[in-house]
């Protein structure tokens, strides 16, 4: 489990052929020395394994699913991702639950500064929106959690499929998110809880289907 909270960024090195579907050489020395063969890392918002790890960097192979569902086997030599290690038993909750599976792609519309001028750049705030696959829209919520690219980050509005968020300097300078440029496609992992909540919904309705209504109560009741 991760909990979207950034450590590093990476450089992918290399795409190629591998033992999977492709397999990606991504440099990060930050990350790389924490890093035993078989380890859990995610790379941009996806669970991967890591494997011939060396000081500097390590690969990881590209399932046929992950192509699919991922922005991954687009990556390019030069490509700026997003790292982090697995969140350990007992750590503190920084951001939210996220697992590292990804369920679907966006497509990034803008990348604004709030304050504008090139002074302003280094302490304003970011206003990030981009376009969401309609299946995914009933799970995200004004003020609700969602992971793009890994980080975990916090619902500003929804209109439609387009969903905006504020972005803090911090959060832009040490992420890749000052690399996006429109039209990038973003690997998005919806709050896993909305999930569970609607199954649990759907599961009420087909038992009790003239009495049940999903409230707050019933959210609070059931650990939400």
């Amino acid at each position: 489990m991760f909990t979207g909270l950034i450590e590093a960024t990476g450089t992918v090195l290399a795409v190629t052929p591998g033992t999977g579907a492709l397999r990606i050489t991504i440099s990060a020395p930050g990350i790389a020395a924490r890093l035993n063969t078989g380890d859990s890392v995610s790379v941009s918002g996806v669970c991967l394994t890591a494997l011939d790890i060396t000081p500097t960097e390590f690969h990881a192979d590209l399932a046929e699913e992950t192509i699919a569902r991922t922005t991954l086997s687009r990556l390019t030599p030069g490509t700026i991702v997003n790292l982090e290690l697995p969140t350990p038993a007992g750590a503190p909750l920084g951001g939210h639950v996220v697992q590292g599976h990804v369920d679907g792609t966006a497509i990034l519309l803008a990348v604004t500064p709030v304050t504008s001028g090139e002074q302003a750049h280094a302490t304003t705030d970011w206003k990030l929106s981009f376009q969401i696959p309609s299946h995914l829209v009933r799970y995200v919520v004004p003020k609700g959690s969602i992971a793009v690219e890994g980080i975990s980050l916090t619902v500003a509005s929804i209109v439609g499929a387009v969903v905006t968020i504020a972005i803090i300097p911090h959060t832009y300078a040490v992420t890749a998110v000052h690399t996006w440029l429109p039209g990038t496609a973003l690997n998005i992992e919806v709050d896993v809880l909305a999930k569970y909540a609607e199954r649990q919904a759907e599961d009420h309705i087909q038992s009790e289907p003239a009495s049940f209504v999903l409230t707050e109560a019933y959210l609070l009741a059931n650990g939400y």
